[in-house]
């Protein structure tokens, strides 16, 4: 991940579903509480969260479309061995000849003059006609690793056109029942109003209208959705503004706070919550009018050099600097200026 990902909190242990090999080259989940359990304080691996889902595992479909015949045919022996009619469902479905066709949503389109908020609620509509794939297939391989342009059907993209709108990740992972559970939701600011979008069988665990003051109450929102159905959140991951320019080759930030919830109390909670939403906000302030080079070269200096210290501080820091000098800027730092600009 990019510098300046903050961690805070370290986490206790527990029993937590992994990853390992599967003789087919697909990653399988267990979560027998023996030695493939692991430790809550152990690192994730990048990626290695997407193929895991309370303990059930799953499949990826690794060879793009239309599906392979072997990708199928595993498919269909997934689908038989967790589906609670075995064998019986996927002979139905596939010895059909009168299946009903299933509609496919369009993708929303809007007039100049539609409100955000307005767009919002039929972004959501079409996220929510998609629905869950039950098959335990994944069809599409997910890496968070891609550029923004590799992005183009999620619902970051279909924001794009909103340039007064500022989407950003948001991530919890919470504790029910022996098992771990991820979810994802995007992160929206309308008008210093926090909402979001997203997906999940719980109607108050995916769409936030942005009426949220603050970014804590919008994520305590969602921790109190889910103490509702007996979840515990454990982490929350925030990331920065994603761009809006879907021709972008910069990585999405998915990680730059880690907030483990149990370390850091209720007050740190929230506190941490707000530095991420200022740190936010000053990044958002510096995308305004053209960048300025001498400060980015500036913080990449700086950033392998003050560690884990928070984004705000660090950003803070390196905006004083030329505020606070008095002397005229040296004739000799034009040159790199302009050599900086012919570089990028």
């Amino acid at each position: 991940m990019p510098g300046g990902k903050k961690v805070v909190g370290g986490g206790s242990s527990g029993v937590a579903p992994t990853a390992t090999a599967a003789p087919s080259g697909v990653r399988r989940l267990e979560t027998s509480e023996g030695a493939s359990a692991q430790r809550e304080d152990e690192p994730e691996e990048e990626g290695e969260e997407d193929l895991r889902d309370g303990g059930i595992p799953f499949f990826v479909n690794r060879g793009g479309l239309p599906v392979d015949e072997a990708t199928w045919e595993r498919m269909w022996k997934h689908v038989a061995k967790i589906h609670p009619d075995g064998e019986e469902v996927a002979q139905r479905i596939r010895g059909a000849t009168d299946l009903p066709k299933i509609p496919i949503p369009s993708v929303p389109t809007f007039q100049p003059s539609t409100p955000i908020p307005e767009r919002l609620e039929a972004v959501q509509r079409y996220i929510r006609e998609l629905q869950y794939n039950h098959t335990g297939t994944q069809f599409f391989e997910i890496k968070k690793s891609r550029p923004l342009t590799g992005w183009a059907d999620v619902a970051s993209y279909l924001t794009n056109s909103m340039p007064t709108l500022e989407r950003f990740p948001i991530s919890f992972k919470t504790y029910f029942s022996g098992n771990y559970f991820r979810h994802i939701v995007l992160g929206v600011n309308f008008g210093g109003r926090y909402g979001a979008l997203g997906m999940s069988r719980r109607e108050d665990l995916m769409y936030k209208p942005p009426a949220f003051r603050t970014l804590s109450e919008l994520v305590l929102d969602y921790e109190a959705a889910y103490s509702r159905c007996w979840h515990v959140l454990k982490k929350v991951k925030l990331g920065q503004c994603v761009s809006h320019d879907p021709h972008s080759v910069e990585q999405i930030e998915w990680k730059h706070s880690v907030l483990d919830v149990d370390r850091l109390g209720r007050e740190d909670f929230r506190k941490e919550l707000e530095r991420h939403a200022r740190d936010m906000r000053l990044k958002i302030g510096k995308g305004t009018g053209p960048p300025s080079p001498t400060k980015d070269r500036k913080k990449d200096v700086s950033s392998p050099q003050r560690g884990q210290s928070s984004p705000h501080r660090r950003n803070s820091r390196s905006e004083r600097r030329p505020s606070g000098e008095k002397k005229p800027s040296e004739p000799k730092a034009m040159p790199d200026l302009n050599g900086y600009q012919i570089r990028v």
